[in-house]
């Protein structure tokens, strides 16, 4: 269910004068936004705008400037933030810098949740879902429970998509602008992104979604900067435990620097512990080069620290099992693309059986006879799966993510 908080901005005082945001050195040029022509003209239409905020420093800049800009245009639209809240992986301090933001900015915040769960919950299922499958021979390996930089559902599920279904909901026609935080600073794919593009997760019928890039440019001490002269605070990841990003706790794409500056908040200790047991009971690491459970050990007890050593050994034992899989009998697109032979078949029987017992999974499918009586409906069902379509067998989705 969405929470909705109204605030406004006489209960907190007022802002900082106008004049008083830019007596930084060289501000106006630092703090200047870019503003693509189909941004402007929809604002000149009062199109409704959604600032995302995550409580992270870039979205704290991002909606000072944001509503600055839309005041200094006589923008006569709604405005909102809107904040997709990741559930108990999630800084306990992300909300409260959210809402004070709302409260001294006078604009409504909307906060949006994933119905089916939070962060942990999606991967706890996603690990539960793998291993159904991976019993029932329906794909080759064995598939992690984590998101990760190729398979970043965490950020597609928890956070695009339920945003944007919540703008969608409320403004059914006409055209919507998504504000957006990200600098051209942060990684080189974000150096390549426009200041603005069409949203087709937010395009209906009767409006478009427009996606606002609109600090591309700045650098991160352009972002302190405005926050502090926004009389405001940083999150206490930045403040109090030194982090460089905001976003999970513990993040798939976070840093040895950010996990360790993650970890030494007790707000983090139960989700972390909470991770590092999945991580035994999967035998896969959060991250491909690094083990949750290695980050911050004293956090563990005893017993979950043997657990953890003996859960690398089983990891091993698992990728050495499958390693002896030959790679035309691997996952690719439409998957399966051939039947084994008797001998591969027998193969596959034994990589499973023991994959098994490494990480502890009844499964079925390890005998040659089977493995092979397996493959056949898999392809049966692929080829039923083609002709329904009319696409050519190969341009049929696998079933293994």
């Amino acid at each position: 269910m969405n929470v909705i908080k109204i605030h406004r901005a006489e209960e907190v005082g007022e802002l900082p004068a106008q004049a008083d945001l830019f007596g930084l050195a060289d501000g106006a040029a630092r703090f200047a936004l870019e503003v693509p022509p189909e941004v402007g003209s929809v604002l000149d239409a009062a199109a409704p705008v959604f600032i995302g905020v995550s409580g992270g420093r870039d979205s704290q800049a991002l909606a000072y400037r944001i509503c600055a800009h839309l005041d200094d245009v006589g923008h006569s639209g709604q405005r909102f933030l809107i904040h997709a809240h990741l559930g108990r992986v999630e800084w306990r301090d992300s909300l409260p810098v959210c809402e004070r933001l709302a409260q001294r900015l006078g604009v409504e915040l909307v906060v949006v949740r994933r119905q089916a769960g939070d962060m942990m919950d999606r991967w706890l299922s996603r690990w539960a879902g793998n291993v159904a499958r991976y019993a029932d021979l329906e794909c080759v390996k064995l598939i992690m429970p984590w998101s990760s930089a190729s398979q970043r559902f965490c950020t597609s599920e928890l956070k695009s998509q339920v945003l944007a279904r919540e703008m969608r909901r409320r403004f059914p026609h006409g055209d919507v602008v998504s504000a957006v935080g990200i600098r051209r600073e942060e990684s080189a794919r974000r150096a390549q992104m426009p200041a603005w593009k069409r949203d087709e997760r937010l395009t209906r019928k009767r409006g478009i979604g427009h996606t606002w890039n609109a600090i591309l440019g700045w650098r991160r001490q352009d972002v302190n900067d405005y926050v502090r002269s926004r009389g405001d605070l940083l999150h206490e990841a930045y403040r109090i435990y030194g982090s460089t990003r905001v976003s999970c706790a513990f993040c798939v794409m976070g840093s040895e620097h950010d996990l360790r500056a993650s970890s030494n908040c007790a707000d983090n200790h139960e989700i972390y512990r909470e991770m590092v047991e999945l991580e035994v009971a999967s035998t896969f690491s959060f991250q491909s080069n690094r083990w949750l459970g290695d980050v911050a050990p004293d956090l563990l007890d005893a017993s979950l620290r043997a657990r953890l050593l003996e859960a690398k050994e089983r990891a091993r034992t698992r990728v050495e099992a499958e390693s002896r899989l030959p790679e035309h009998l691997l996952f690719v697109k439409g998957w399966p693309t051939v039947t084994p032979t008797a001998e591969e078949a027998e193969l596959i029987a034994c990589v499973r059986r023991d994959v098994a017992v490494s990480v502890g999974l009844q499964v079925n499918h390890t005998d040659r006879d089977s493995v092979l009586a397996r493959y056949q409906e898999l392809i049966a069902a692929a080829v039923a799966k083609a002709s329904a379509t009319g696409l050519p067998l190969e341009d049929n989705e696998g079933i293994e993510a």
